[in-house]
C-alpha cells in the first residue's frame, strides 16, 4: 500500500523559508499572495494487505521518526495509486 505523509510547521511556528518565498512573490508582482508555508511530502510503501494495519504503521512511523511533533503537524494520504 503507497502513503504519502505531508509534514508542515505548526501554526505559530515561524517558516522563514515560508516568509522568503512569499516575499520572492509579492516583489515579482504575485500581489494577491499571503500566508506561504513551507512543507515536505515523504512518499512510501507498507507491505501490508490490510489497510488499517498500514495505516496504523505509518502513523506510528511519523510518531515515533518522521515529525518532530513540537513543531510540526502531519497528515496521512492513500496513494493516489492504490485507490
Amino acid at each position: 500500500m503507497k502513503f504519502k505523509i505531508n509534514i508542515f510547521l505548526k501554526k505559530g511556528v515561524l517558516d522563514p523559508e515560508g516568509k522568503a518565498i512569499e516575499n520572492a512573490l509579492l516583489n515579482n508582482g504575485y500581489n494577491k499572495v499571503n500566508n506561504v508555508r513551507v512543507g515536505k511530502t515523504i512518499s512510501l510503501n507498507i507491505k501490508s494487505d490490510i489497510k488499517s494495519d498500514a495505516l496504523e504503521q505509518v502513523t506510528l512511523m511519523c510518531k515515533e521518526m518522521l515529525v518532530n511533533n513540537v513543531i510540526e503537524d502531519f497528515e496521512i494520504v492513500p496513494s493516489e495509486e492504490d485507490k
